[in-house]
């Protein structure tokens, strides 16, 4: 068993690249998707600062459907183009809502939380899910947080069989 620790002393480039080794070592002799997963959200909510969700949401039948995540009870369903994380899904592109409260049709699934990141999973070409967390800041994620995040997805992406999460 690894530790995950928090790491909210380090820069953030420096504080990813930890989290990404904490996970590859988690990873080594995983490649269960629910395993992988769950762990992932775990070590994003426990090692990031300032979050008060984490997790994944899964492409099943032309809609997002919760995965494993740490925090809040959250929206079981969400349809692609809708919200932060179906728009980041339809575009297959990673989103930062630094005010979720502007973004056009954000989905509240948690009234405390004030900006969103959501990285879309895409593994040749086909789209896998995503991985979202929230902030209970305004303004909390940026373009090192996309940075460090889609860096992540793709060694979980790497490490893990996801496909039978999906449609």
């Amino acid at each position: 068993m690894h530790p995950s620790n928090p790491i909210s002393g380090l820069a953030k480039p420096l504080a990813y690249r930890e989290l990404k080794a904490q996970l590859a070592g988690l990873f080594a002799d995983e490649r269960d998707g629910l395993a992988n997963t769950a762990n992932t959200a775990a070590v994003l909510y426990h090692g990031l600062p300032d979050l008060n969700w984490a997790g994944f949401y899964f492409l099943r039948s032309g809609e997002l459907v919760l995965g494993p995540f740490q925090g809040k009870v959250a929206c079981v369903r969400i349809a692609l183009g809708s919200g932060v994380c179906g728009t980041a899904a339809e575009r297959r592109d990673a989103v930062l809502a630094p005010d979720v409260h502007a973004f056009p049709g954000h989905i509240a699934c948690d009234a405390n939380s004030r900006s969103e990141i959501v990285i879309p999973m895409v593994q040749h070409g086909r789209l896998l899910g995503v991985l979202d967390l929230d902030s209970p800041s305004l303004a909390r994620f940026d373009d090192e947080d996309r940075i460090g995040l889609c860096a992540i997805v793709d060694l979980l992406l790497e490490s893990s069989q996801l496909s039978r999460f999906v449609d």
